[in-house]
């Protein structure tokens, strides 16, 4: 190597010194661009992408953090709701789209780990195609009952439920979602039959446990207000502690060990975001995620909880979930297609 150069250097002096001139000044404009992109950034709206039509939990948080959003970026933050498919449409044109920044999509757990075991066919695989960004809540499933049913704790619904004939029913907001899941694993742990009912969302399905159609079911925010209001019972909640909402009430882990499930919204890009770019997208959620209006909004709607992870803690529960929910799918016998 050293004789190669000697040569060139003897024959040629000019030319090499103008290639290695020119290979500094490539990596010199190289790391400017690349700094420039991420102070210019965002030089135009982003868009935010809800699964549900407007008025649901996730496009109502979306909708509260996109104000803040907008000020710590210094653009527009606008939502743009893409109901279908249970969420894989949002998920399928977010991945699917410029990797550049402006478009993100605020999505709930079920729509990322629980939806590709549902569907054999899928546009995208949102556990690969899709970058997390940073999770926003959690929500505590509360498993609710309707005042009716002549039960005071945990194990009265037990006892009852193993005594029913015909088998005692649960309201879901679907097929596959996980009020429907955390039942399905409650059934199994407790050696208890019952029936599912599935609706189309957590509205219709609280209007059924309001009216006694059905007697009881696992719910997040759509359920909150009226057990506070005393209209529906809290028997037990699905998280790894007790709530601060329900503090008498106790948790399944009490008593099945190990038996959790944590909800959560979080945000996600599309797969080959610049780090840069990624980076300021989290500090900007973070910062708004300790903003004492938006924690005051988050508190008024009601069973949410304000759910800040680092990047790989986001990435190794979405991993942990998604090889959680594999086998209770398939035990379910669900599909969805």
């Amino acid at each position: 190597m050293k004789q190669i150069l000697s040569i060139a250097l003897k024959k040629r002096p000019g030319f090499l010194v103008q290639h290695i001139c020119a290979i500094v000044y490539t990596l010199c404009v190289s790391f400017f661009l690349a700094g420039a992109c991420c102070a210019q950034y965002p030089s135009k709206p982003v868009r935010i992408m809800v699964p549900n039509p407007p008025g649901g939990a996730t496009d109502t948080l979306g909708r509260i953090f996109s104000t803040k959003l907008s000020d710590f970026l210094g653009q527009a933050v606008v939502i743009d709701n893409k109901p279908g498919s249970n969420g894989n449409l949002s998920s399928e044109l977010t991945a699917k789209s410029n990797p550049d920044g402006y478009t993100l999509l605020i999505a709930p757990d079920s729509q990322i780990v629980i939806n590709p075991h549902l569907y054999s066919k899928m546009g995208v695989d949102p556990v690969k195609d899709l970058q997390p960004v940073s999770t926003l809540v959690s929500t505590q499933l509360v498993l609710a009952a309707n005042t009716s049913l002549p039960i005071k704790s945990f194990n009265d619904l037990l006892e009852i439920a193993r005594l029913a004939n015909p088998p005692l029913a649960y309201a879901s907001i679907g097929n596959g979602s996980s009020h429907h899941l955390a039942m399905e694993m409650l059934k199994t742990r407790a050696s208890v039959n019952l029936m599912h009912v599935p609706y189309k969302g957590g509205g219709p399905a609280t209007m059924a446990i309001l009216s006694g159609e059905v007697p009881i079911m696992f719910g997040g925010n759509s359920v909150s207000g009226h057990i506070k209001s005393g209209k529906l019972k809290a028997i037990a909640l699905a998280g790894k502690r007790r709530s601060p909402s329900y503090p008498d009430v106790p948790t399944l882990g009490e008593f099945y060990p190990g038996l959790e499930i944590t909800t959560w919204i979080g945000v996600f890009a599309p797969k080959g975001i610049a780090a840069d770019v990624l980076l300021k997208l989290r500090l900007a959620i973070q910062k708004s995620l300790n903003d004492a209006d938006i924690l005051d909004r988050i508190k008024a709607v009601g069973g949410l909880d304000p759910f800040a992870t680092s990047a790989d803690e986001f990435s190794e529960m979405i991993k942990t979930d998604f090889l959680k929910y594999g086998p209770v799918v398939k035990a379910a016998g669900v599909k969805v297609d």
